[in-house]
């Protein structure tokens, strides 16, 4: 079983600040079958207090999505702590083959400074990482891009993680090679 995972953040650096965390289990060679998927919206105070970092650019940018969008990705309710936020997403991966993120220099490489600022072990292996933009980029992106829950984390790596499926489909990959 492979992941694919989504970010939300308050900056593009690998320092950022993450708002919310999106996640599933998806086998690329399934048509449409997402396993499990599991979503949080992270302590941005936690964050903040350990000297991660806010975007003025990015903040204006939330400023211009749409009400409900902004409201999740930056509302105060219902926030986790990085401890609970870490230990849930090491229980998720345990046991997965792959982990793929739309641009892994993004989402993976902000979850690994975390992890590093943290001193705590990134639960995956480098050799374990795929990314599913080269592939869209390549294979042409099945996904609409205007449907609704854009920048909700889950959505977007449900979205993405289908995304690759009918890519792996369209090109007749139906197993590991």
């Amino acid at each position: 079983m492979d992941i694919m995972l989504d970010l939300e953040t308050l900056s593009v650096r690998p320092d950022a600040t993450i708002l919310t965390f999106g996640a599933c289990k998806f086998s690329p060679y399934k048509q449409h079958e997402i396993v499990d998927g599991i979503y949080f919206r992270v302590s941005v105070d936690e964050q903040i207090a350990l000297g991660r970092h806010v975007d003025d650019n990015t903040v204006a940018w939330w400023g211009q999505q749409a009400d409900d969008v902004r409201e999740e990705a930056l509302g105060e309710d219902n926030r986790v702590s990085l401890d609970e936020f870490t230990k849930q997403l090491n229980r998720f991966i345990v046991g997965c083959d792959n982990i793929w993120a739309q641009g892994p220099v993004f989402d993976v490489v902000i979850l690994e400074n975390l992890y590093r600022q943290l001193n705590l072990p990134c639960p995956w292996q480098f050799w374990q990482i795929r990314d599913s933009r080269t592939l869209l980029s390549t294979h042409g992106d099945p996904r609409d891009k205007k449907k609704a829950g854009l920048h909700n984390a889950l959505e977007d790596a449900v979205s993405q993680a289908q995304a690759v499926q009918t890519v792996f489909e369209q090109c007749g990959i139906t197993e590991k090679r």
